[in-house]
């Protein structure tokens, strides 16, 4: 008898999240870094002086902030690849646990990507159930954004029969009103880049989800602006994220990356009075 070995399925691909940034964080890193080597060698001082100016110079310690600086931006760099390729897997569960799933739940997800949401709801759904992705798949985003890629990893998870992907922009959703139980929507509506536009997409989400449907909106910015336009579209929404995590990335990045997690549930039509 024959002992053949039998090949591991695939390991869904999920890609890089925001590859240019990653990409100028360790060039930038590099930069520093050799500037600081060349002061570790002793080929130069490391102090930058002006000329004299009145009698008064500057000088700079360029040396030592470059040192600084490498580390600081190449951890960010492998922080942001190790996120990707392994912390946003692990976070999808604990944010989709926020969700009090049935299983036959209509699910959209909003700038759904290589379907790292998408196809984590897909696995919470019975045969009742659907998960819908829309995205117009722009690779600045993530690394090998492509509808092909998130219905493959959807075949890899073993879910593709819950799992179907259009192309459309968020701020002018191709589904009817009141279509969705759950909508979803995971590091995606910031890359819109004007206010109009971002109250545009939440607008359009509350638009699609049914009466006492449940949003769920994790971001790294905007979380105030998104709450005010979920409460003008008839709305509650909530803050459900860690406010020492968000306020640590916060100050870590100087501001740049203010996370926010907002569970939103639409207001229930109410009920017309009997006579």
């Amino acid at each position: 008898m024959e002992n053949r070995e039998t090949e591991a399925p695939a390991r869904p691909d999920y890609g890089i999240d925001a590859p240019g940034v990653v990409r100028n964080l360790f060039i930038a890193g590099g930069v520093c870094l050799a500037i600081a080597v060349t002061v570790w060698l002793r080929l130069w001082s490391g102090v930058l002086v002006t000329p004299s100016v009145a009698g008064v110079q500057i000088r700079f310690p360029l040396g030592a902030a470059t040192s600084w600086a490498a580390l600081a931006l190449l951890a960010m760099a492998t922080w942001m690849i190790w996120e990707s390729l392994v912390g946003k897997i692990r976070g999808r569960e604990k944010l989709l646990d926020q969700i009090s799933w049935n299983g036959n739940e209509e699910v959209l997800d909003v700038g759904c990507g290589r379907g790292l949401m998408l196809i984590g709801a897909a696995k919470r759904l019975t045969s009742g159930g659907l998960a819908t992705g829309v995205d117009i798949w722009q690779s600045e985003d993530l690394s090998g954004n492509r509808p092909e890629a998130a219905l493959e990893n959807a075949q890899r998870e073993g879910v593709e029969d819950r799992v179907r992907v259009k192309t459309a922009d968020m701020r002018k959703l191709p589904f009817p009103n009141d279509s969705f139980h759950v909508v979803l929507s995971s590091v995606a509506i910031h890359n819109i880049y004007s206010v109009e536009g971002r109250g545009e997409a939440i607008s359009e989400i509350a638009r699609v989800l049914r009466p006492g449907g449940q949003a769920l909106i994790d971001d790294i910015r905007h979380g105030r602006e998104y709450a005010a336009a979920f409460a003008r579209s008839g709305c509650e929404a909530s803050s459900t994220g860690s406010r020492l995590g968000s306020l640590v990335l916060t100050l870590v990045t100087f501001g740049s990356l203010r996370p926010v997690t907002l569970l939103a549930r639409k207001k229930a039509a109410p009920r017309p009075r009997s006579r």
